[in-house]
């Protein structure tokens, strides 16, 4: 991103672009594996899940750091600029797609393997709702700090780091023990 122009660099533009044709081969892929499969589509859907969540939990405990790291640059400097473009990128090319793919895949696989039943399943939803939101947050944060309006000092920026982590353990214990 040029700081004069505000505009996206033609690289900004391509990478966007091969971003947006991984995820369609790897649609694609994913496509041709349960069409190939059907008898493990619920194995390569859980292994879809996971890749997904892996990518979407990355993008998570990322963007807090880009952050921490923003708030210390001049509004309108070279290196506050070069956050912004590093910062929509990671949002739009890695994180959203990760938690669509991860709640698609998410929702298919309780419905088909637990029939929405169990309370540990209930409760992982709604930590994964949680993080949703945080999700949201971190988006709607992209935007201010893309038109520098960001208010939040450095270590607010490291405190919300560490939520992402604390519902990832939840879910993980939830996913693995099933303690209800």
């Amino acid at each position: 991103m040029s700081a004069e122009s505000g505009k996206v660099s033609p690289s900004g533009g391509q990478a966007m672009k091969r971003a947006a044709i991984a995820i369609g081969i790897f649609v694609v892929l994913t496509g041709l594996l349960f069409y190939f499969d059907p008898e493990n589509l619920y194995l390569w859907a859980k292994a879809v899940h996971v890749i997904a969540v892996i990518s979407w939990m990355a993008g998570m405990l990322y963007l807090p750091r880009l952050f921490v790291y923003h708030v210390d640059a001049e509004p309108g400097s070279v290196q506050s600029e070069t956050f912004k473009v590093m910062e929509r990128r990671l949002l739009r090319a890695i994180i959203n797609p990760a938690m669509i793919v991860t709640w698609v895949f998410g929702l298919w696989l309780a419905w088909k393997g637990f029939g929405f039943a169990g309370g540990w399943l209930h409760a992982k939803i709604a930590a994964v709702v949680a993080l949703s939101g945080v999700h949201g947050y971190l988006a709607g944060s992209v935007r201010r700090f893309a038109e520098d309006r960001n208010t939040k000092p450095a270590r607010h920026w490291r405190m919300i780091n560490e939520i992402p982590t604390i519902l990832m353990i939840i879910i993980v214990i939830l996913v693995i023990v099933k303690p209800f």
